[in-house]
């Protein structure tokens, strides 16, 4: 497969539709175990407002970029 193959990254904000550049890693641990990692997309526009809204109920644990997290997801199917 190639990246053409793959479905564009479109941002998580209601009604947005710019190109995600990155990835908000989160879970509430009110419903998930510690390691399991729900995510957000977000455009640059978008980043720290998800962020903030993500940071204040304690659900946010990581903000990489989309090609950070395809790198980590790669080396973690080995």
């Amino acid at each position: 497969m190639t990246s053409e193959d793959l479905p564009a990254l479109v941002c998580s904000a209601k009604g947005c539709t710019a190109s995600a550049v990155w990835v908000l890693a989160w879970n509430n641990p009110k419903l998930h175990t510690p390691e399991r990692r729900k995510t957000w997309l977000a455009c640059d526009g978008h980043r720290e407002h998800l962020s903030s809204f993500l940071g204040v109920r304690g659900f946010l644990k990581d903000v990489v970029t989309t090609a950070e997290w395809e790198a980590r997801q790669r080396g973690s199917d080995s």
